[in-house]
């Protein structure tokens, strides 16, 4: 397993130097810097180049959800939340958090955030040699990566894509139409999912998701976000070579330049 390079946020030093000490004792977790506040965490990030970062939410200054909302790109970290506070979790989950972590710190729920973060950095890395793979053999083929993917697509005998997703919340069960589905974001194991005018929380991993919605109707366009291309009334061409889409209800999507070929080919540019 490849060890995690990870920051440890927090105001308090006492938080940060017990934490520091129990991932001492947790194999697959190297904690490269300790930050007081947001903007050390900021500089840190961008020397560091972490693979992990522990992020206390409330702190003087910049908090801890300023720190990520500075930090959308291609190359944020993973980040799980340490706090003492429960009301910001449905907040962790719309910037992608992968984890969120109540204090005190129980070793049971740390061990099983940072499996969580290593079972989500495993993801991202095979999806990473997914994508090199399909460079390559549009390089060879000069085929498109859409015909590409049908290929394989037709070499798989997959089940006709479901019409309802099954989500279950507490002892409720919600059918939710995937034809009503406006987009998809990530939290680790967990899918918000904005469907006719509802946010639906679904636990599950992104790839499990993605392989139950039909590629033909739904574009992934961030290792965190699906959308439902019915459903894009526009887009905007941003400087650094990335888009940024507006879905039905003036919903704003960021599409990463790892996604931008696929919604690039829909736009038809």
């Amino acid at each position: 397993m490849n060890t995690l390079r990870a920051i440890i946020v927090d105001d308090e030093s006492l938080a940060r130097r017990g934490l520091a000490l129990r991932l001492q004792q947790i194999p697959g977790v190297d904690v490269i810097s300790e930050c007081a506040n947001g903007e050390q965490a900021l500089e840190a990030i961008a020397t560091h180049s972490p693979d992990l970062v522990f992020l206390d939410i409330q702190m003087p200054g910049i908090d801890g959800f300023e720190v990520v909302r500075q930090l959308q790109s291609d190359q944020m970290p993973m980040i799980i939340f340490v706090t003492a506070f429960d009301q910001y979790a449905v907040d962790a989950f719309k910037v992608h958090a992968v984890d969120y972590v109540l204090k005190p710190i129980d070793d049971d729920r740390l061990h099983e955030a940072i499996n969580r973060a290593v079972a989500h950095h495993a993801q991202e890395e095979s999806e990473r040699a997914k994508e090199r793979l399909m460079d390559l053999m549009m390089g060879m083929t000069g085929a498109s990566a859409a015909s590409i993917e049908a290929m394989a697509q037709d070499n798989d005998n997959q089940q006709p894509w479901p019409e309802k997703l099954v989500i279950k919340d507490g002892n409720d069960i919600h059918l939710v139409r995937t034809a009503e589905i406006h987009w998809v974001d990530a939290a680790g194991d967990y899918m918000c999912i904005h469907a006719a005018g509802e946010t639906h929380i679904m636990r599950t991993t992104m790839k499990q998701l993605e392989a139950m919605l039909n590629p033909a109707r739904f574009l992934r366009i961030h290792r965190s976000t699906i959308v439902n291309s019915e459903f894009i009334q526009g887009a905007q061409t941003l400087g650094n070579g990335e888009y940024m889409l507006t879905l039905d209800g003036n919903v704003q999507l960021k599409v990463s330049r790892g996604y931008r070929a696929r919604v690039k080919q829909l736009l038809g540019g």
